[in-house]
């Protein structure tokens, strides 16, 4: 991995990450796929943000944003958007390849023995801790985005739209984006004006 990142105390020179290439990409996103067990996100932040620093925060959290409104699974979508601007479409290919190769074998196997002994009580407590463990996670990265943006009555306002329509209204999600995507724009095109 030090050909992605140089190590601390490198000289000046060789002080900005490096542009990985696609087998950089795919190591990345094959540590990231591996350590998410439950929940790649958090992962994901830390990774690319914090530990490679192969993105700022900001561009994190617009490349997330963007890979949610595509169809398909947001890391899948994060991890092409990535790929393709380190290493064009090789690297979009190491990094799917990088998400999807070693858990696609251990989800195998992990089913094979869930088949055998998930009825076990030992099992179950098991898998509810990690459930807990990875919405701590999720809330934890959530907090951590949240932070980095700008604090806007505006969007304020539309989080908790969101939040109430969703979580406590218990509406389907195609209704509260029908009210709060509409109200969105408004807002903003209102603040251009």
């Amino acid at each position: 991995m030090s050909d992605i990142v140089p190590e601390p105390g490198s000289s000046p020179a060789n002080s900005t990450p490096r542009s990985p290439g696609p087998l950089g990409l795919f190591l990345v996103f094959n540590q990231i796929a591996l350590c998410g067990f439950g929940g790649t996100l958090p992962w994901a932040y830390r990774i690319l943000v914090e530990r490679r620093k192969l993105l700022t925060q900001k561009e994190f959290t617009e490349t997330l944003a963007l890979g949610q409104i595509l169809p398909g699974p947001n890391l899948m979508n994060l991890g092409a958007m990535v790929g393709h601007r380190f290493a064009g479409y090789p690297g979009t290919l190491a990094a799917l390849f990088g998400l999807m190769s070693l858990p696609f074998g251990i989800i195998i196997a992990i089913g094979m023995a869930y088949r055998e002994f998930g009825g076990l009580a030992l099992v179950q407590k098991a898998l509810g801790g990690m459930s807990a463990v990875a919405f701590g996670l999720i809330i934890g990265t959530g907090l951590k985005l949240a932070l980095g943006l700008p604090r806007h009555w505006r969007a304020i306002s539309l989080v908790l739209t969101g939040f109430i329509g969703i979580g406590l209204m218990r509406w389907p999600l195609l209704h509260v984006l029908a009210i709060a995507g509409p109200l969105g724009v408004w807002l903003a095109w209102r603040e251009r004006r």
